[in-house]
């Protein structure tokens, strides 16, 4: 006789179809771990304990010790985290120490940099009085010489280019899309090719010794931290300016920058602009130019000349004199 049904029965023969399995027959061993989550042999020792007449189990003084043990190490390790990431009191007397140190230190810095400036001026009034009087040619040379060098502050109409780093998403720290200091010397020097007289960063004047660098995640100029977005100044025709940058690297950077990495870049003309001097330049050393002699005389000025040690030199040469600072 053929069998007609059943779980795991073989159909009849003949049948088109075999017979159904169950959805879960693949999975009988989840399946009985889900039914039957006690072990066999538990349950068993369980029934043979209920039909002896044995009292289930109830929390007795050793239960009440382990759980009273476990909740004084959780107590204990939580209350030693919390003295561990406390910050100690010495730790936060020098970090107070340290934080009123910075800011003595940063008011000097800017009380002798006011200083530095005032006694510039002085001396570049004293200066001027003392070619004046001597009715030298230097003076014009030295006015020429002081915009070039950055030591005279100077005003007039130029061009003006902001660079601000690209939106942050929270989480995504892209190093790729902040300005860095290479940003700010290609187009730096992208405007001195193309005419500039003179350029400021964020108002800090640029002479032939200043140098743009980075330190940590700050970008100095002349060792003066600057903060984005970074401003830059440069004196001459705006117009002029703005095209020859366009065929500079400096120019064509400005456009990588924004379609590429996000970097907001604003170009704009400006009637007028008011850049600072630099910081005075030291003077190393020096040397006369050829076919300039020294003549011998007194060391105090007079129409014929300017005193220069123990002789005086032409005026008529003494325009082209040159120095190495």
């Amino acid at each position: 006789m053929t069998s007609t049904g059943g779980d795991g029965g073989t159909p009849p023969s003949g049948a088109a179809t075999p017979w159904p399995r169950r959805p879960d027959a693949s999975m009988s061993l989840l399946t009985e771990v889900t039914r039957n989550p006690l072990d066999p042999e538990y349950r068993e020792a369980a029934e043979r304990r209920a039909l002896a007449g044995h009292p289930r189990r109830r929390w007795g003084p050793g239960t009440v010790a382990v759980v009273a043990i476990a909740v004084l190490l959780g107590v204990a390790t939580t209350w030693s985290v919390l003295a561990l990431r406390a910050p100690q009191p010495s730790a936060l007397a020098a970090r107070e120490v340290l934080a009123g140190q910075i800011d003595e230190r940063s008011a000097e810095v800017e009380r002798l940099r006011e200083r530095s400036a005032e006694l510039s001026a002085e001396v570049a009034t004293l200066q001027e009085q003392a070619l004046s009087a001597a009715e030298s040619p230097l003076l014009d040379r030295l006015a020429a010489d002081s915009v070039v060098s950055g030591a005279a502050a100077v005003r007039g109409e130029g061009l003006r280019i902001t660079l601000e780093d690209a939106a942050q998403v929270a989480g995504d720290e892209d190093p790729d899309s902040r300005v860095r200091d290479s940003d700010l010397q290609i187009v730096v020097n992208g405007l001195w090719a193309s005419g500039a007289e003179a350029i400021a960063v964020n108002g800090q004047r640029l002479a032939t010794t200043t140098a743009i660098r980075t330190a940590g995640d700050a970008i100095l100029v002349d060792v003066v931290p600057l903060v984005g977005p970074y401003t830059i100044e440069a004196i001459g025709d705006p117009q002029d300016l703005q095209t020859r940058l366009a065929r500079t690297s400096g120019g064509q950077l400005l456009a990588v920058l924004q379609s590429t990495y996000g970097i907001r870049t604003q170009v704009s003309s400006q009637r007028e602009l008011d850049l600072p001097s630099a910081a005075t330049t030291t003077l190393r050393s020096a040397r006369l130019p050829e076919g300039v002699e020294i003549v011998p005389g007194t060391q105090d000025p007079g129409p014929s000349g300017v005193a220069l040690g123990s002789g005086t030199l032409a005026p008529d040469d003494a325009h082209d004199s040159e120095g190495d600072l």
